[in-house]
């Protein structure tokens, strides 16, 4: 296995560096978390291990930990890392990024999540890969990021709320903005198939986040 100073070395620029202030549960945590085991228990596999690309202040691993998951989680943040070590005993954590080649140092997975990050990267179809590599072949990924579609966005506009939603001031903030027609191109041309989509957060026309589920051939 690498060392971490070799796992991220040369790791693209982008990827951002975020400080992690507690290991509570982030405000998206409390809206993600039951779609998100509502679609791992749809999609039960008897192999338990979970390898989590982004795993920010170590909060989602340590729940599905809890849950009887061996997890196994990356984030490029050594803040981050750092906490989740000092604060949670079951998952394992390291520095790494979603660019960086995770099978090779880690191996392959059943299940892949990933949540809240794809709509920082530059390079989708370079996290895709990853992604693809990190599973299994007929694992299952789970990616959320937020939610875009027409009456949502219609009702941004109508509230003037596009600079406030855009965030361009936000250091590390988003880049992409995903629909789930365009979410599911970018799965496609990474190799996935069965792509199905959930949606999270207020209504599901207005919700604030969509995760979408697939497999590896």
């Amino acid at each position: 296995m690498l060392d971490e100073t070799t796992a991220t070395r040369g790791a693209a620029p982008d990827i951002p560096q975020t400080d992690y202030p507690s290991s509570e549960p982030s405000w998206p945590n409390r809206y993600i978390w039951p779609v998100l085991l509502k679609l791992l228990d749809r999609h039960k596999a008897e192999d338990r291990r979970i390898f989590e690309i982004g795993s920010g202040n170590g909060a989602t691993a340590n729940l599905l930990a809890g849950l009887g998951y061996d997890v196994t989680a990356i984030d490029p943040s050594r803040e981050g890392i750092d906490l989740a070590r000092r604060s949670f005993s079951g998952p394992s954590f390291h520095l790494g990024t979603g660019y960086d080649d995770l099978a090779a140092t880690y191996g392959r997975f059943p299940v892949v999540i990933s949540l809240e990050v794809i709509e920082h990267c530059y390079s989708p179809e370079a996290f895709l890969r990853t992604t693809f590599d990190l599973l299994e072949p007929g694992g299952l990924g789970i990616i959320s990021t937020p939610f875009h579609g027409y009456w949502k966005n219609l009702a941004l506009s109508l509230a003037d709320k596009w600079d406030d939603h855009h965030g361009p001031l936000w250091e590390g903030g988003h880049i992409k903005f995903y629909s789930e027609k365009t979410l599911a191109r970018a799965l496609d041309r990474a190799g996935f198939v069965q792509v199905t989509f959930e949606r999270a957060g207020r209504l599901p026309i207005l919700a604030k986040s969509m995760l979408a589920a697939f497999r590896r051939p």
